[in-house]
């Protein structure tokens, strides 16, 4: 027992001895960011990829989205976004479909963060394919629109590559954020490098890292800022 407190304690230890000199504007590897063992294939070109795992029920990234979506507006056309909505099995599906839907119906833009809102401000319940329908329906949605679309093959094809890309890159958690398919930061490794930060500013720190690793691709690949 001693032995496990101590160990317990010298991990705690170095964990706030690391932090101390965390710096969200001046990252470092296995401190702000991680880099993957195994780098993921990028679809842009000229650009640097920016993608960030997520879903709709998470907390954590209702969190983050704000931040973040103001985050890609500020950095115009010097990154390529994209969002992957996850399933992790426990309910998810109904909102990935629903989300890729609405993303083929250009819906999307429109939508998301009063998805985020309905889900954690209201209290909606969103959960079944039909709560799905009523929700986008109710918010300006084409019924019928939607229920072809939802069932195409094109959805299906997105889901199926939302799932291999979650496998591919080995998402255990979200929010996520990865950089040129490489990089790895999220506001739970801010708040890990920054013990005693919240949430909220642990999402406000990520976002000079990913100013730090898009510059740092940039240079890397000889992109134009």
């Amino acid at each position: 027992m001693h032995l496990i407190k101590k160990t317990v304690a010298a991990i705690l230890f170095g964990c706030i001895s690391v932090s101390v000199l965390a710096s969200p504007t001046n990252p470092e590897s296995g401190k702000e960011y991680i880099v993957l063992t195994q780098p993921q294939q990028t679809d842009a070109v000229g650009k640097v990829e920016v993608t960030e795992f997520f879903y709709y029920s998470c907390p954590h990234c209702n969190t983050l989205d704000p931040y973040i979506t103001e985050w890609v507006k500020k950095q115009g056309n010097a990154i390529s976004f994209k969002r992957v909505h996850v399933d992790f099995g426990q309910g998810q599906q109904p909102l990935q479909r629903m989300y890729y839907t609405l993303e083929a119906l250009g819906k999307l833009d429109e939508l998301h963060a009063r998805i985020f809102q309905a889900i954690h401000k209201e209290r909606q319940f969103l959960r079944t394919d039909q709560d799905m329908l009523n929700f986008v329906v109710k918010n300006g949605v084409d019924k019928m629109k939607y229920l072809e679309t939802s069932k195409s093959f094109t959805i299906e094809s997105k889901i199926r590559r939302a799932a291999a890309m979650q496998a591919s890159y080995k998402i255990e958690f979200v929010p996520a954020v990865f950089v040129d398919g490489r990089y790895m930061t999220a506001p739970s490794q801010l708040q890990q490098a920054m013990p005693g930060t919240t949430e909220v500013e642990g999402s406000q720190n990520m976002l000079p890292v990913l100013d730090a690793l898009v510059l740092k691709v940039q240079k890397e690949r000889g992109f134009k800022k």
